[in-house]
């Protein structure tokens, strides 16, 4: 029979460590600690409980938890090494039928790898979806984690512990995070169509990104009822579900569909499924809101193909400039000629009618994945984001002397690079003084460098952000004053140009608040982080206002990038807020 919460709450301390048995491997400790963090309020509070346990544990006994976990394979040939649970992953993985050519494979694996981290190999082989990864993943995953360092491999070993946990949680509970997997598996569905063998490329209005609308507008209409779905004049896929009564407002909704080059299947993409899901579900219960649910899945926000972003957004609150329609790509292919080609109508006119009347409307809400390493590193399903920094990009070349490397004096030296490297160390400093600040020189470029010269030339760039204007300002200030005092110290010139300047949109409070309202409901912590990408929402902040729910990734909230992945159950809690959101809502709304 399946175990429920109202068990767990009424079980003495011994039988709430014999229910939760096998769930952490070999480690009774775990549930024995987390029964003093009782009642639970959902499963995902009493995963988080179990979490924070091992968190706070002692580095000793978070490294006797890595150690009491099983080699992969290596003791698969003596299957009464392993616990039952432990057997039934591998068996699922693949890794009970392993090659002698795997097999041995997988034991040089296991034997540089404990010989360099001094605990096994820990991979939660049910992987993200649950279904089992295949021995192909399992080793390609293996060798890559064998390059960590130490202390991150220390982490995410602990980390694939937690996962192993929920899943084995959900098999005890008998639960199926059926509205995650759906996300999951149409994310899965939207990333077979790509511009490249091998990788995730989709550009504004390649023959992938029609191919993904279609996929996208079919959904909305047959699997998810909405009422109205269109394709709009820049390629926007718009699905309408109505309210109680046609002069219901609307609350939008939405993220894009575009990605950047060998990117990843999350980016933008969870913020239009999770809200579809939600459709869903209303419509199969045959259920209204006080409010209609308008959820867009924007056609551009990455800016790949043409140098403007933002597209899709734009066009709904009326910036969309005209002169974009004559930009080109890398292949001499203008924008408007494009759009025709698309079937849509390249015309400003009719693009102009896209523009939202914010009268209409309630706000803008979008589900994203993070894209950065703070979930993951707290062990956190769900964030609530503060704002959407500010940015400040910059150019700059600066021009010293190129000189033999050999003669010329350190003293005598005009060394362009240097002086790029001072300013570089400059803003880490500066960055790192406020924790709502970062900043990045991410280019810098000896034009025709050599091995034997003292660099006469350093391009760079600047990127600066902060949560607020004021900090960025303040900050982008005293990086270009440093800039010229370096300059003027070494002896050398420079050149700067500003290509970027994009305000801050902080989050609405009232909006922030049903966020965290419906994070809380889910009996799960509140964590409050800025988001330091840009989002669509930054456009729609522009009209409306807006509140923005991160959802963790994995690999470190890799993103960008292939390896950006999240898990059904962060999937299904993410539905699960939105769901929570909307009611509340509702009850507002009455």
């Amino acid at each position: 029979m399946p175990l429920t919460l109202e068990q767990i709450n009424a079980a003495s301390v011994a039988d709430l460590t014999e229910q939760l048995h096998g769930v952490y491997e070999h480690s009774p400790w775990v549930a024995e600690d987390a029964a003093t963090k009782r009642p639970f309020t959902s499963l995902a509070h009493l995963r988080q409980a179990l979490v924070t346990v091992v968190r706070e544990a002692p580095r000793e006994a978070q490294l006797h938890l890595l150690r009491a976990h099983p080699e992969l394979a290596g003791k698969a040939i003596d299957p009464q090494a392993l616990t039952t649970e432990s057997r039934h992953e591998q068996v699922q993985a693949g890794l009970h039928a392993c090659t002698p050519e795997e097999l041995a494979q997988i034991q040089e694996l296991n034997a540089a790898y404990r010989a360099k981290f001094g605990f096994p190999f820990i991979l939660a082989v049910r992987g993200p979806r649950g279904q089992g990864l295949s021995k192909a993943e399992i080793l390609a995953t293996f060798a890559r984690r064998l390059a960590h360092h130490p202390d991150f491999e220390e982490a995410e070993g602990l980390r694939n512990v937690h996962r192993i946990a929920e899943i084995r949680l959900n098999d005890k509970w008998g639960i199926e995070p059926t509205l995650g997997n759906q996300v999951w598996d149409w994310a899965e569905a939207l990333a077979q169509h790509s511009e490249q063998d091998g990788a995730l490329t989709v550009t504004y209005l390649s023959a992938a990104h029609q191919a993904c609308a279609k996929d996208i507008a079919q959904w909305m209409r047959n699997d998810c009822g909405f009422d109205e779905v269109g394709i709009d004049a820049v390629g926007n896929v718009v699905g309408l579900y109505h309210g109680e009564n046609d002069q219901a407002p609307r609350l939008l909704t939405g993220s894009h569909y575009d990605t950047v080059r060998n990117g990843g299947k999350y980016d933008g993409r969870l913020g239009i499924l999770v809200p579809m899901v939600c459709v869903r579900q209303l419509h199969r219960q045959g259920r209204r809101l006080p409010f209609a649910l308008e959820v867009v899945a924007f056609a551009e926000e990455e800016g790949q193909r043409y140098p403007a972003t933002f597209l899709g957004s734009s066009a709904l609150v009326g910036t969309f400039d005209s002169t974009w329609l004559e930009q080109v790509d890398p292949q001499g292919i203008s924008m408007r000629e494009a759009l025709r080609s698309a079937g849509r109508e390249p015309d400003i006119d009719t693009i102009a009618t896209l523009q939202r009347n914010a009268r209409h409307y309630l706000g803008f809400v979008e589900v994203h994945i993070e894209q950065g390493p703070v979930l993951n590193g707290l062990d956190l399903p769900l964030g609530i984001v503060t704002s959407i920094n500010g940015s400040a990009r910059f150019t700059g070349e600066i021009t010293g002397m190129a000189s033999h490397a050999g003669t010329t004096p350190m003293s005598m030296r005009k060394d362009a690079a240097a002086a790029v490297a001072e300013l570089l160390l400059y803003l880490e400093q500066r960055a790192a003084a406020h924790p709502n600040l970062v900043g990045t020189i991410g280019i810098l470029e000896v034009p025709n460098g050599s091995i034997n010269v003292v660099p006469g030339r350093c391009r760079f760039s600047l990127d600066i952000r902060a949560t607020t204007d004021a900090l960025r300002d303040a900050c982008v200030t005293d990086v270009l004053a440093e800039l010229d005092r370096i300059c003027q110290r070494r002896g050398v010139s420079c050149a700067v140009q500003e290509t970027l300047r994009i305000a801050a949109a902080p989050s609405a409070p009232a909006w922030q608040s049903r966020w965290e309202q419906a994070v809380t409901a889910l009996g799960l912590p509140v964590h409050r982080l800025p988001s330091g990408a840009g989002h669509d929402a930054m456009k729609l902040h522009e009209i409306l206002p807006q509140a923005m729910l991160f959802v963790r990734g994995l690999h470190a909230g890799i993103s960008h990038n292939p390896l950006e992945s999240i898990t059904n159950g962060d999937a299904e809690l993410s539905v699960q807020a939105f769901q929570r959101l909307i009611e509340q809502l509702a009850k507002e709304s009455r």
